[in-house]
């Protein structure tokens, strides 16, 4: 047997020494690995040459690898940076779109008042030359007011427009009754029957409707614009739970660690992680496609009968009208003032031929002709913007419960929908067997990817769905020409021409909002409720005695 000791154990330490060495024969390379982690900025130092024991990994699965602690942990942090770059894209995209088509109506309607102003004050510089430039204030008020309530908001539009006529009557009144001396309380007085004279005939009512209607809804959509701009821009920003982040790392770079480098997530496997990791974003939808729907609708109200171009555009020509309509009556409207208010007091002779000459309110308008000026401003028309703008709503619709599967029609996120078996599904290259949860925070539950507590909703998500239905609720309105904020002028439709599009009691009903009280109900429901109480009190008596009579014989 001694012979034979010392071959023998030479034999047996060549093959322990052979062995190491046969492992690592067999061990799959990890340079296309390597390369790939090295290309993206990290340490090669990080990557081993050669499959390794995966015992250290938390996430991907365990076994040969070629991922090392460090690229585990490094590649989690990149899928996440990967999945927010995508949704961001996504998201700008769209925001852009609103952003730049919000600062087109902005710049739109801001000149066209611009010009509007400046069409009337040159018309009334040639017409009444110094006359004109006395009271100019007064049309130079009217057009700040108007200003400021298509950018502040703060203005009773039908409070503004009765006090401009009012003022307009007593300048006027003054005018051709310029040989008389006239009181501030006097002429307070005048204004009391700017209503019950009609001095300027029908031209006010019809001129309010119309700018009401048209400043209601061009504003609230210039708004309507700026909140989904606003929204899109603070939804976009995606901060993924710890959950999502290992769903994703496992998604986008576990492949890579068993050298599967060119092999792309499942689509159905990306669509269940995305659903997860955007199951707050889905819950936008609902309310999201209400406000498209209202947004839609106003847009036909601004082509057709709200039209503040076609509003604005000729109101110099309507209040020259309604100028000519106080000179042709003036005579009529004096007699019935002085007896109202009572005869007012002559100025002195010396006076009044010089009041006259000062005064002479003959000239009239030339005819108006549409032509004679362009009818756009900023370059363009509001058909074309809200043409525009429309195709643009129709595109955003359903915007948020598409948003997985657009994340996952990213070439960097998922391999296409036909690739269905040669495709990473999470373990290795095969089919993906998991059925497609459905979008929003409830259908998580059975999430096969992404684990998700579906009992904490997002608070910013919940946040941006009330402002979609405070939105959704003044789009409505807008439709229906009202401004809850300020004022109800249905009680003015009737008997509208140009400019009124449907009455009130005409347009659809889906989209009709009673106009409430301070108290928040309007005047028929306080009715009803008082009905409702009177008729109620003599059965809530015959309940009371029935329970009165049960109790007493309770107690026996």
């Amino acid at each position: 047997m001694a012979r034979f000791g010392l071959p023998a154990l030479l034999c047996t330490l060549a093959v322990f020494s052979a062995a190491p060495l046969a492992a690592e024969l067999k061990s799959k390379s990890c340079s296309e690995v390597r390369r790939l982690y090295v290309s993206k900025g990290f340490n090669k130092n990080d990557a081993p040459t050669h499959e390794i024991n995966g015992d250290h990994l938390k996430i991907c699965p365990q076994g040969y690898t070629c991922c090392s602690q460090e690229m585990e942990e490094k590649y989690s942090l990149q899928s996440k940076d990967e999945f927010k770059s995508v949704v961001s894209k996504q998201c700008n995209h769209l925001q852009a779109i609103f952003a730049s088509r919000y600062r087109k109506f902005d710049e739109f309607f801001k000149e066209l008042l611009e010009n509007a102003e400046k069409s009337l004050n040159d018309m009334f510089v040639k017409t009444y030359g110094h006359l004109y430039m006395q009271n100019s204030e007064l049309f130079k008020d009217l057009f700040e007011e108007l200003k400021r309530y298509y950018v502040v908001g703060n203005v009773n539009l039908e409070e503004m427009l009765n006090d401009f006529w009012s003022r307009l009557l007593e300048r006027m009144f003054r005018l051709v009754n310029s040989q008389y001396h006239f009181t501030d309380e006097y002429l307070e007085c005048v204004s009391k029957y700017t209503e019950q004279l009609k001095p300027f005939g029908d031209v006010p009512r019809k001129l309010k409707l119309q700018i009401t209607r048209a400043f209601v809804a061009a504003r609230t959509f210039a708004q309507g614009l700026a909140v989904a701009r606003d929204i899109v821009s603070k939804v976009s920003v995606v901060n993924p739970t710890a959950q999502c982040t290992h769903a994703l790392l496992k998604m986008i770079y576990c492949s890579h660690c068993q050298g599967l480098v060119t092999v792309k997530p499942c689509y159905n496997y990306c669509s269940n992680i995305m659903r997860g990791c955007l199951a707050n974003q889905g819950d936008l939808d609902s309310e999201w496609n209400n406000f498209i729907d209202a947004m839609l609708m106003v847009a036909e109200r601004l082509e057709g009968p709200f039209n503040i171009e076609s509003v604005m555009d000729p109101i110099d020509v309507k209040i020259s009208d309604a100028i000519m309509n106080m000179q042709d009556n003036s005579v009529q409207v004096s007699q019935k003032v002085f007896q109202g208010c009572g005869p007012p007091k002559p100025l002195p002779a010396g006076r009044i031929s010089r009041s006259i000459s000062e005064s002479a309110f003959s000239a009239r308008f030339r005819p108006y002709h549409p032509e004679e000026r362009p009818t756009t401003a900023a370059g363009t028309s509001l058909d074309q913007l809200v043409t525009d703008v429309k195709e643009k709503l129709k595109q955003a619709k359903k915007f948020w419960s598409s948003l997985p599967s657009n994340v996952c029609n990213d070439d960097r996120m998922a391999a296409g929908n036909g690739n269905e078996d040669d495709c990473w599904n999470g373990k290795g290259k095969s089919r993906y067997l998991f059925a497609v949860t459905g979008n929003g925070l409830a259908n998580q539950v059975s999430n096969p990817e992404v684990q998700v507590d579906t009992s904490k909703p997002d608070l910013l998500i919940l946040r941006q769905i009330m402002a979609l239905r405070v939105m959704t609720s003044k789009m409505k309105n807008a439709y229906n020409g009202n401004d809850v904020d300020f004022f109800d002028i249905s009680d003015e439709s009737s008997g509208e021409e140009s400019g009124s599009g449907c009455e009130y009691q005409q347009c659809p009903s889906e989209l009709e909002y009673n106009t409430t009280d301070h108290s928040g109900r309007n005047a028929n429901d306080k009715a009803s409720r008082a009905g409702a109480r009177v008729v109620a009190q003599p059965y809530l008596l015959t309940v009371f005695c029935i329970l009165f009579l049960v109790m007493q014989r309770e107690w026996r």
